[in-house]
Parts: C-alpha cells; sequence; structure tokens
C-alpha cells in the first residue's frame, strides 16, 4: 500500500511540474517579446518634419537597452549626477509653453510668431551624464519658493532666463506684476514668493556706452564698487541669481579701481593700458560676491547665490557687421570643444565662486553658493537663438539677408528652458 501511495505521489508531482512548465512557456515567450521590443516603445519619435534638420545616426539604431535612470529615493547615486555634461537627445513631448500660454514673452523672443519656418529646436532635450533631467515641475518650483524671494541680476541674459522661468511657471499660477522696484516683482500670491529682475550688466557699478545719440561710445566701469541699484535691496533678497559676461567681451571700455584708471579695452584714442577683459570680469564678479558675503554677513542673513556662467553666442561674423546665426541643428558632444574665451570666462565664475564660497564659510555658514554651469550645453545650441526672426514678418518680402541677427539671446520657447530645469534640480538637492 505505502508503495502504491509513493508512486501515485511522484506521478502527481510529474504532472504538476509539467502542468506548470506549459503554463510558464506563454509567459516567458511574452517576456521575451516584451524585452525584445521595450526600446522601440519608449524610443521617443524625433520631429517628423525634417526638411531643416539632419538628425544624429543614433535615430535610426535601436537601442539595447532602456535610458539609464535613477530612482528618486537612491540618495547615493543622485549625488553623482553632473547636469552640467552630458548631450542633447530628440524629445517628442516639445516645451511646456508656447506664445499663445505665456503672455510675458518678449516680442524679439517669441521666434515662431515671428515667422521661423522650422521648429525642431523645440523638440530636444538635454541629457547628462548618469541620470536623466526631469521635466519641470511648476507645483515643486512653487512650494520651493514659498515666502522667498528670488533675484535675478545681471544683464539681457538673466532676463532671458527669468522670463522663460515666468513661461515654465504660467501654466500653474499667474503672478502680479510690480514695476516700483528693478525692472520688475512678479509676485505669486498663493505661494507668497517673488521673483524679480535687477538690470546690472557689469555687477559693479558703470556707465553703459550708447550707440544712439551723442552719448559715450563706450563702456565704464568701477571695478571696486557694487551696483547699489541691486545692492541696496540685497537683504530683502533669499536667493540671488548672477549673470553676466556678455558687455564685457570687446567692447570699448575704460576701467577704474581705487579711484584711478585700472586700464581700457579697444579704446586706442584713451591714454590708457588694454587690459583685455579677463581681469575685469573677474574684479567685477569677485566685487559682488564680496558684497553679498559681507552685508549679508552684517545682518546674520542666510540665503544663496547662484553664479549663472557665461552663455556663449553663436554669430559667424561680427555682431555689429552682419553675423548670423541660421544653423538649424545643433552641434554634437563630439563636434563642438569650447573657445577659448568661452573656457576662459567660464574658469573665471568657477574659481571666483570657489573663493567666495571659502571666504564666507569660514564666519558665515548660513549661506550657500552654487554654481549653474550652463556654458559647455548652451555653446551646443547655434540652432536656439533668434537669429533673423527678431521681429514679426519683418523679412517676408525676402529680405531675410539684411535683418539683423541676435545671436546671443535664447527663443521663448527654447534651448533656455533647460536652465531652469537644471536650476529647480538644485533647489530640490537643497532640501534633501
Amino acid at each position: 500500500m505505502e508503495a502504491f501511495i509513493k508512486m501515485r505521489s511522484a506521478e502527481a508531482f510529474k504532472f504538476q511540474s509539467l502542468s506548470l512548465i506549459w503554463r510558464l512557456i506563454p509567459c516567458t515567450f511574452l517576456s521575451l517579446l516584451c524585452l525584445y521590443f521595450y526600446p522601440h516603445f519608449n524610443h521617443p519619435s524625433p520631429p517628423t518634419d525634417q526638411r531643416h534638420h539632419s538628425y544624429p545616426s543614433f535615430l535610426s539604431a535601436p537601442l539595447l537597452s532602456p535610458p539609464l535612470s535613477y530612482s528618486e529615493n537612491d540618495k547615493g547615486y543622485k549625488r553623482q549626477c553632473d547636469y552640467f555634461n552630458g548631450k542633447w537627445v530628440p524629445d517628442s513631448r516639445g516645451p511646456l509653453y508656447n506664445g499663445t500660454t505665456c503672455g510675458t514673452i518678449q516680442k524679439s523672443l517669441n521666434c515662431i510668431t515671428n515667422g521661423r519656418p522650422d521648429s525642431e529646436y523645440l523638440y530636444w532635450r538635454w541629457k547628462p551624464r548618469r541620470c536623466n533631467l526631469p521635466r519641470f515641475e511648476q507645483e515643486t518650483f512653487l512650494q520651493l519658493i514659498e515666502n522667498k524671494h528670488i533675484a535675478f541680476v545681471g544683464d539681457s541674459l538673466a532676463r532671458n532666463q527669468l522670463e522663460s522661468l515666468l513661461c515654465m511657471l504660467a501654466p500653474a499660477s499667474t503672478p502680479k506684476l510690480d514695476l516700483s522696484k528693478g525692472l520688475g516683482w512678479w509676485h505669486f500670491p498663493s505661494h507668497n514668493a517673488t521673483l524679480s529682475l535687477y538690470w546690472a550688466p557689469f555687477l559693479v557699478q558703470g556707465v553703459e556706452r550708447q550707440l544712439k545719440g551723442h552719448g559715450q561710445r563706450h563702456n565704464t566701469m568701477f571695478l571696486d564698487q557694487v551696483n547699489e541699484s541691486w545692492a541696496m535691496d540685497m537683504n530683502q533678497m533669499d536667493l540671488i541669481v548672477l549673470g553676466f559676461g556678455n558687455w564685457f567681451v570687446n567692447i570699448p571700455s575704460v576701467y577704474y579701481e581705487g579711484g584711478s584708471v585700472l586700464g581700457c579695452q579697444n579704446f586706442p584714442n584713451h591714454n590708457c593700458t588694454d587690459i583685455g577683459y579677463y581681469v575685469p570680469i573677474r574684479k567685477a564678479l569677485r566685487t559682488a560676491l564680496n558684497s553679498i558675503i559681507e552685508r549679508k554677513a552684517a545682518k546674520g542673513n542666510g540665503g544663496g547665490v547662484i553664479v549663472r556662467t557665461y552663455s556663449p553666442f553663436h554669430f559667424k561674423g561680427s555682431w555689429d557687421k552682419g553675423g548670423i546665426c541660421s544653423m538649424t541643428k545643433f552641434y554634437q558632444k563630439e563636434e563642438k570643444i569650447l573657445e577659448q574665451r568661452d573656457a576662459e570666462i567660464r574658469k573665471i565664475g568657477l574659481e571666483e565662486l570657489k573663493n567666495a564660497k571659502e571666504k564666507a564659510n569660514k564666519n558665515f555658514r548660513k549661506f550657500r553658493f552654487e554654481v549653474l554651469d550652463v556654458t559647455k550645453l548652451a555653446s551646443m545650441r547655434p540652432d536656439g537663438h533668434p537669429g533673423a526672426y527678431r521681429k514679426p514678418f519683418s523679412f517676408a518680402k525676402g529680405a531675410v539677408k539684411n535683418a539683423r541677427n541676435d545671436c546671443t539671446h535664447w527663443c521663448l520657447p527654447g534651448p533656455i528652458d533647460t536652465w531652469n530645469e537644471i536650476f529647480l534640480e538644485m533647489m530640490k538637492k537643497w532640501k534633501e
């Protein structure tokens, strides 16, 4: 009897095992199919209109594995992410806003509305090494700046970045504009948050050159005196984003320090030594950072400073002599090496920020210093400028070759939106 029971048990086990195998075969087969087709399902489609674009060769080849990503809970891995080195990859989703959903775009930066015929430049996003850059989250950003004042200080590219940010936030919240201070304060009542803009192209005290009328044709800068138009409100700012550099490069200028002429640039009729623009850029940034440390420390205020590195321009030719930027595709990483000028100005920003951080940490630990290093990722996007499309259809009758190009600022929407996506990730990291 016992032998019979053991035999039936063995037969039952064999039957169950065979049954399990047959049930698993379809699942295994389907799993293999899923693994095979997974890259094709997840790979973003490039823009359909390829008239003006030459796409990278990797678009035609299937990916062998899913894109590298990280878990929100994997703190150790996130710390390895370098948001400032990477490549541009296709993104079929497109921008978060357009000229209809955002009413604050400057006319000169509203490229599509102004008649730009290609839109492929809108369908790429920045892919950092070893991680992904998440899509901008309006509500998250607003929560992080709740009860805070974020000030953008600098030149027209500082304004360009702020206007991009306002457009990215527009679907979630509409701010109230106050023109009583700076170039404007935008207040978000829902979160008691303020974004402001201060025009200070040198960061230090100075007189801008005038290209029209009877004013001086050169810049005058006092490299050891901070510009009080923004510094006087410094203690009302929780986070200061400094962005400058373009008003120094190759523009006729006279520099003062300690009440005396330190030197000049491109000013042959003046009795002074031509010192170029690297030394003045370094001194101006150092003065601005030292002023923040001294004034914030005196009040015992916390907060932070972000130095946005130099944003290269892409003129083919001189900006004031018919230079153009008509490219409709970006540079691949291996195609573009930073020009010596761009690399040096970027280096100055990194070095001066490091020095300021070390100085502040000795006696003033409640302040944070960070860098928004956009130089490399911006240098690869010559396709993102307004170019000849600065005015609404100003060349509709074929005069595009004579239209003055803007190869310094960025179309809205455009690659500059990436700066604010990285900006958000920096602030999220501070909260950890």
